[in-house]
């Protein structure tokens, strides 16, 4: 998955308006095709065929071990 560098650097959380990090596809669970999570709520949000889908109602909840398989998988960041 691509997202260009400073699309990712303005995009933000819809629900706590913080930086995203982008999460690239692998092929193991959890999540394979990756998104943007955000790890403070422990939200991913999809990317569909390159599109960020950045609806509150579209996140998926992350529990903790996949928490811990996201950030490992973190491809880069938004913000600051």
């Amino acid at each position: 998955m691509v997202i260009d560098p400073t699309l990712l650097s303005i995009l933000a959380c819809p629900q706590d308006k913080g930086p995203l990090l982008l999460i690239g596809a692998a092929d193991s669970a959890p999540f394979p095709d990756g998104g943007l999570y955000n790890p403070r709520l422990r939200r991913l949000y999809p990317v569909e065929n390159g599109i960020p889908v950045l609806l509150i109602d579209e996140a998926v909840d992350v529990g903790e071990n996949d928490h811990e398989a996201l950030v490992a998988r973190q491809t880069g960041a938004g913000g600051s």
